[in-house]
């Protein structure tokens, strides 16, 4: 019989307990502010654009066309993005942040600092740094761009 490596063994197990546990603390705290994480994370890259099309946000956030159409759909139900039609071609469409939406990315900002800071406070600070250093160096090797929405 041939041994089997145990599920403790490998990095991927306890990146992925860290990282359910970030997460799942964050959707809880955005959750009592009306929005999903994909939902956060769609209107974050929206805040510093000027109108967008939704497949250059597409783009930009590593998703397909149907997802950025999904999450806005959401959005605009919730007043918090507004669709405007193209002037010069009235099949396209942008995306922008209502006012209701603008207002609540520093509120959501916020409570993402406040997740870090809970979680990973138990680091000392070179821990911390050497903690994001690595894993942005991973993710640049690996060619991750995606934003992580779920």
């Amino acid at each position: 019989m041939s041994s089997a490596s145990e599920l403790t063994d490998h990095t991927g197990y306890w990146m992925r307990m860290v990282s359910n546990a970030v997460s799942h603390e964050f959707a809880r705290k955005v959750s009592d502010e009306g929005v999903t994480v994909a939902e956060w994370s769609f209107m974050r890259a929206l805040y510093d654009l000027e109108p967008t099309p939704p497949s250059v946000l597409a783009e930009r956030m590593g998703m397909t066309k149907g997802a950025i159409s999904k999450l806005s759909e959401r959005l605009v139900a919730k007043g918090l993005v507004k669709r405007a039609q193209s002037r010069q071609d009235k099949r396209a469409h942008s995306l922008s942040l209502t006012t209701e939406g603008r207002a609540k990315i520093p509120v959501l900002a916020s409570l993402a600092d406040k997740n870090d800071a809970e979680f990973f406070g138990v680091l000392m600070k070179e821990e911390h740094e050497t903690l994001d250093r690595i894993l942005k160096l991973l993710a640049e090797r690996r060619g991750l761009k995606a934003i992580p929405v779920d």
